[in-house]
């Protein structure tokens, strides 16, 4: 590769440098950028058009000037040395060690933008992924190969949930290894101890890749990190035939970073200001899930986002929503109620969660059992709204039955221990013990031979 420098900076704005002059820039070529002072940084360029590359700094472009800066064109796009020696491994966004424990030696080097997989290779995803956590293993499964994506908001606890999925997650009965990748963008300091803490303290770092991004930190490595990220899952998946949770937190910020840069090179704005390709954006990460027919490995997504202002229309999670196959979302009023994990069920969704349960997956009466509790669980939550209107004195005694249920149903199923590591055989016999509660001639979604192979109703 042939590397030209320049020094023909026309303007400086923000994180971006338009260097004049260059013929030939590849987009998502990397550059080194030479300071007066001789300091050296990194930077990518995002565009080129009519002899102008903009290129866009991993840093701050403190120090820098239109005269004394020289601009490199490296000739090679970005890539990340990958190796399974990353296992048990903290990163930066930009792949470099965060731990002190020196970089990878001898890893291949692997351009991070890789490409969605092409839908005739795709094997329909059908093994369950256990969680521990019984909102998603019993009414929104998680399915290898799957990407389902958490719909959180500001001052939930979705970074404790994040990492109990990613301690307890596991595929039941296969011999393959399985490992999580973990992408953290613009959290703060005590976020990322948080996580290195919590992994390394319940032993999950030995299967685990952390990538964190602090707030401090530049933009830019915010949308470098899910790719760099997914790379390394790439390359554990198929390379090293293993099983990968890849965890993003949090998508949010991944988007605003997409936006300042998007404002910094005055393109014409979209919905809320957000650039009108975040779409197309957005699909480049979350289509490199799945598994891919005649290889052994797989790649599970669980992005998670804050929802501004709790709004599910809000462009991130409405376009989250259209790429990805549902979405569990927490619920405020349940974490007002002290419930941990707050997730609420009724706006949750699996969209794969017939393929991945049933016998032999999980248990035969999963799908009717789920089924009816999503129904009791919604009209003890209807009338709970009646209630407050009308007064409990008023509901019949059937309706107080179901008022009880959705009370019983919120404080044991929903909530469970941080450290709480619950097996789908626990969920479903906690599902049944609910559903004794209801009458038994209103269970009208589960099998007669379910019933009388795993009811709790008395008999005779």
């Amino acid at each position: 590769m042939i590397s030209v420098s320049y020094r023909s900076i026309s303007d400086i704005t923000g994180p971006l440098v338009f260097v004049e002059g260059v013929d030939r820039a590849a987009y998502n070529e990397i550059v080194e950028i030479q300071l007066p002072n001789g300091e050296t940084r990194s930077g990518q360029v995002l565009e080129s058009r009519k002899g102008t590359a903009i290129v866009q700094v991993f840093g701050s472009t403190t120090g820098m000037d239109t005269s004394g800066t020289r601009v490199r064109f490296t000739g090679s796009t970005a890539r990340v040395a990958v190796s399974d020696e990353m296992l048990g491994r903290v990163f930066n966004g930009l792949a470099e060690p965060h731990d002190d424990l020196g970089p990878i030696i001898g890893g291949e080097k692997i351009e991070i933008v890789g490409n969605a997989i092409n839908p005739y290779s795709r094997e329909e995803p059908s093994e369950f992924i256990e969680t521990g956590i019984s909102t998603i293993d019993g009414n929104n499964t998680l399915v290898r190969g799957q990407k389902l994506p958490i719909f959180s908001g500001s001052g939930l606890p979705h970074n404790q949930m994040a990492a109990q999925i990613a301690r307890q997650a596991k595929v039941l009965g296969k011999e393959e290894g399985f490992a999580v990748v973990f992408g953290a963008m613009g959290i703060t300091s005590e976020e990322a101890n948080f996580f290195i803490n919590e992994f390394r303290k319940t032993g999950a770092i030995s299967r685990s890749v952390l990538f964190l991004n602090l707030s401090s930190d530049p933009s830019m490595e915010r949308i470098i990190l899910p790719r760099v990220a997914l790379t390394t899952a790439e390359y554990l998946a198929y390379e090293q035939n293993m099983h990968i949770l890849v965890i993003l937190s949090d998508m949010t910020n991944y988007c605003e970073a997409l936006r300042e840069i998007s404002s910094a090179r005055e393109e014409v704005p979209g919905r809320r200001g957000f650039p009108g390709y975040m779409y197309t954006d957005l699909s480049t990460i979350y289509e490199r899930a799945g598994k891919i027919r005649g290889r052994t490995g797989s790649i599970t997504q669980m992005p998670i986002l804050t929802m501004p202002g709790d709004d599910m229309t809000h462009p991130i999670p409405d376009l989250t929503g259209y790429i990805t196959e549902g979405q569990i979302t927490l619920s405020r009023d349940l974490q007002r109620a002290g419930v941990y994990p707050p997730v609420n069920i009724l706006p949750s969704l699996s969209r794969l969660m017939n393929q991945g349960i049933g016998k032999g997956r999980t248990r035969e009466d999963h799908r009717g059992v789920s089924d009816q509790i999503y129904a009791g669980y919604a009209n003890g939550k209807d009338l709970r709204s009646l209630s407050a209107i009308v007064g409990e004195e008023a509901l019949s005694a059937n309706d107080k039955t179901y008022l009880r249920f959705a009370d019983a149903f919120e404080g044991k199923y929903v909530r469970q221990g941080l450290e709480e590591d619950r097996g789908i055989e626990t969920t479903l016999d906690l599902s049944w013990e609910l559903l004794s509660m209801l009458p038994e001639s209103d269970m009208k979604r589960v099998k007669r031979e379910h019933i009388e192979k795993y009811g709790k109703w008395k008999k005779g």
